[in-house]
C-alpha cells in the first residue's frame, strides 16, 4: 500500500468493466461504450481512435497498431498485426544511392502504408458487438467539437513543432504555434474520413477519395506510393510468442514486433537474484541495463518482417539467455553494442480494456516518432507515420528496406498469464524502451511484490545508444554509483515511457486498473 502522506495515485477497482488510457476523455468514452452494452473490442477501438484527436503527436489514423485479445470465456490469446508495409516500389539501394546510410526520418521514404484502420475494421467485424459506427461515433463528434488538450500532450507537441512541415503545419498548429494546455484542438477533416470508414468500412480509407488524397500527397513529397499499395493493405492474425519468468508467463507479438526482446531480457535476468536487491538501487538498474544491451543487440540482428526472421528460436532459447547472462559483469558496464539505425525518441499510445465477460484487449497504436514523419495529406490532414525508419539500409540485412515488407516494429502490447489464466493485459509506451519497460514491470511485480500501480509508478532507467537515462525518481547516490560502474548517466528531458494495466482478480471478482502518472490519463471502471 502506498504512503498516503505522499503524492501518488491509487489503483482503481470495479466489477463490471475497466479501461486504462493516456487521456481521461478516452477512458470516459470507453466506459460509456461498455455501459451502453458494447464489449471490450468496441470500447478499445473507440478509445484508440479518439486518442488520435486527443494526442496527435502520439498517434492517429495514419499509423499502425498491434492487438492482443483474450476472448470472453477463454484464456486463449489472439494476436492481430495491424502494421502496414513499405510501398512496392521502395528499394534500399535507391535510398543508399541518394546518400543515406540509415533510413531518413522525415521524408516520404519513411512512410509505410497505415495499417491501423484496416485492423480496427477487421477486429470490429470479427470480435466486436456494437458495430464499427458505434465505436467511431465519439471520435467523429470530438474531432468536430474539439478536445481541450492536456499538459503532457502539449509538452510533447511543443517539442515536436519543428518537425512539422507543409500541410502538417496547417492542420496541427494553431496560428503557427504548438498549442498550450487547455486550448481546444479540432480536426473536422478527420471527422469526414472517419464517417467514410463508419459507412464503408476499410474501403472508405484505402480506396476512393481518402486514399487518393494520401497517395497524391505522398507522391508530391517524393514518395513512390500507389493506390494499389493502399488497396492491398491487410492486417493478419498471428500466434503470440511467450516466455516464463518465475512462474509468470509473458505473452508478446511475434516479429515484426520486438516482443521477443522482452522475453530474452527476462530470460537473461532470471539468472540473477533480483529479489535480493534494492528495487531502487544501483545494482538492479545496472543488471537490467546490461541485459537490455545484450537483448537489444540480438533484436537488431534478428528481428524483421516475419517472412525474413530466421533465428527467432535461437533468440528465445534458454541456452542463449544463459550464455548472454554470463557476459554480464556485476561491477562494470560493458561497451555499447552496435548503434541502432534509428533515433532514440518515439511516441505511442497504449490502452487496455476488460469488460464484464472478461474479454480483455491490449492495444498499442502509434505513428512512431512524434507526429511520425512530420508530413500530412493535403486535403484531409492525415498525419503520416514514419515506420519505415525501423528498416535497415544494410545490404542483405533481414530488416533491409524492401518494397512490400514490414519494418521491425517497436510497439508491443502484452499480457500476463499465470497457471494457465490470463491475469493482466498491460503495455508500456516509449519506443525502444518498450521491451525494457515490459521487463521492468514484470520484475517489479514478481521480484518485488508491487501491485500494478506501484509497478508503473516506480522510477525507471534505460540504457540505449551509449547513454543510461535515469529518471529523477532515483537518488543522486544511485546515479553516482552507476557512473562509477562505467555508465554514461543522464537525466532524461522527458519521463521514460508510460504504461497502463488491468489486473483480473478472479478470487474477488474485481478488476484493478492502473495508469501511468507520466501521462495525462487514468484508469476508470464501473
Amino acid at each position: 500500500m502506498r504512503d498516503f502522506h505522499l503524492p501518488g495515485r491509487s489503483a482503481v477497482f470495479a466489477s463490471n468493466g475497466m479501461c486504462a488510457t493516456s487521456t481521461p476523455l478516452a477512458s470516459k468514452v470507453a466506459i460509456q461504450l461498455l455501459e451502453s452494452g458494447a464489449n471490450a473490442v468496441d470500447a478499445a477501438i473507440g478509445a484508440a481512435v479518439l486518442l488520435g484527436i486527443c494526442e496527435p503527436p502520439m498517434t492517429g489514423i495514419g499509423g499502425d497498431c498491434f492487438v492482443l485479445l483474450k476472448p470472453a470465456g477463454s484464456d486463449e490469446v489472439i494476436a492481430l498485426n495491424g502494421s502496414g508495409r513499405a510501398p512496392a516500389a521502395l528499394q534500399a539501394a535507391d535510398i543508399r544511392a541518394a546518400g543515406h546510410d540509415v533510413m531518413p526520418l522525415g521524408t516520404a521514404d519513411a512512410v509505410t502504408v497505415p495499417g491501423a484502420i484496416d485492423a480496427f475494421c477487421r477486429l470490429s467485424k470479427d470480435y466486436g458487438k456494437s458495430g464499427l459506427a458505434t465505436s467511431l461515433a465519439p471520435a467523429i463528434h470530438y474531432a468536430r467539437a474539439g478536445v481541450p488538450l492536456g499538459p503532457r500532450t502539449c509538452f510533447d507537441w511543443n517539442r515536436a513543432e519543428p518537425s512539422l512541415r507543409g500541410a502538417a503545419r496547417d492542420f496541427y498548429l494553431m496560428n503557427g504555434k504548438a498549442p498550450t494546455a487547455g486550448q481546444v484542438f479540432r480536426a473536422p477533416k478527420q471527422a469526414e474520413v472517419l464517417e467514410k470508414v463508419a459507412l464503408e468500412g476499410r474501403d472508405g480509407f484505402y480506396s476512393g477519395e481518402v486514399a487518393e488524397d494520401m497517395v497524391t500527397s505522398l507522391n508530391a513529397l517524393g514518395g513512390v506510393h500507389t493506390l494499389e499499395d493502399f488497396e492491398a493493405t491487410a492486417c493478419e492474425y498471428t500466434t503470440p510468442i511467450s516466455g516464463e519468468y518465475k512462474g509468470m508467463e509473458l505473452l508478446e507479438h511475434p516479429p515484426n514486433g520486438q516482443g521477443a526482446t522482452a522475453i530474452l531480457m527476462n530470460n537473461i535476468l532470471s539468472h540473477f537474484d533480483l529479489a535480493s536487491l534494492d528495487p531502487m538501487g544501483a545494482m538492479r538498474a545496472h543488471l537490467e541495463a546490461e541485459a537490455a544491451k545484450l537483448a537489444y543487440d540480438a533484436r537488431n540482428r534478428i528481428i524483421a518482417d516475419a517472412g525474413f526472421t530466421e533465428r527467432l528460436d535461437h533468440m528465445l532459447a534458454p541456452d542463449t539467455a544463459q550464455a548472454l547472462a554470463g557476459l554480464i559483469d556485476p561491477k562494470q558496464a560493458m561497451a555499447n553494442p552496435s548503434r541502432v539505425s534509428e533515433s532514440v525518441h518515439k511516441d505511442t499510445v497504449y490502452l487496455t480494456v476488460v469488460d464484464k465477460d472478461l474479454m480483455a484487449v491490449s492495444l498499442i497504436y502509434s505513428v512512431f516518432h512524434s507526429f511520425g514523419s512530420g508530413l500530412a495529406s493535403s486535403k484531409f490532414g492525415i498525419n503520416f507515420q514514419n515506420r519505415g525508419a525501423g528498416f535497415s539500409l544494410q545490404e542483405g540485412h533481414p530488416n533491409e528496406a524492401i518494397g512490400g515488407k514490414r519494418p521491425m516494429h517497436t510497439i508491443i502490447p502484452a499480457m500476463l498469464r499465470q497457471n494457465g489464466r490470463v491475469i493482466m493485459p498491460f503495455g508500456v509506451m516509449g519506443g525502444a524502451y518498450q521491451p525494457n519497460g515490459h521487463t521492468r514491470f514484470v520484475t517489479n511485480l514478481v521480484d518485488y511484490g508491487m501491485d500494478p500501480q506501484a509497478a508503473i509508478d516506480a522510477a525507471r532507467s534505460f540504457s540505449d545508444d551509449g547513454i543510461m537515462t535515469v529518471e529523477r525518481g532515483y537518488s543522486d547516490t544511485v546515479r553516482t554509483e552507476l557512473a562509477d560502474m562505467g555508465h554514461k548517466v543522464a537525466i532524461p528531458e522527458t519521463a521514460i515511457g508510460g504504461a497502463q494495466a488491468i489486473l483480473i482478480d478472479y478470487e474477488n471478482g474485481v478488476l484493478q486498473g492502473a495508469s501511468d502518472p507520466r501521462k495525462d490519463g487514468c484508469a476508470l471502471g464501473y
